[in-house]
């Protein structure tokens, strides 16, 4: 199993908060956005929406650009390239739980 299959499995399938984080990468895929904007999107409280953000890139699945408010959040370059692994456990996981 690859690291990012490992890692994705863990902040995805085996945590707490990790519908939300599957939805926020699946969100990004579609469009880069800031906080705000998922937190809209996704109908997820501001703080909860930023503290997943916080997680998903210390795990360097996520990337962002520019700062404060307009902090724009990205799918990492890994994840991007190897996102049908993301979709792979999304699919079997993350969706059956919404």
């Amino acid at each position: 199993m690859s690291s990012l299959k490992n890692v994705l499995y863990w902040l995805i399938a085996n945590s707490l908060g990790g519908v939300n984080r599957g939805r926020i990468i699946d969100e990004l895929f579609k469009k880069p956005q800031n906080a705000n904007e998922l937190s809209i999107n996704l109908a997820v409280e501001y703080k909860t929406v930023r503290y997943h953000l916080q997680v998903l890139e210390e795990n360097k699945l996520i990337i962002s650009v520019g700062g404060g408010y307009g902090k724009t959040y990205f799918p990492s370059d890994e994840l991007q390239t190897d996102k049908q692994i993301f979709y792979e456990i999304w699919d079997k996981i993350g969706k059956k739980r919404n």
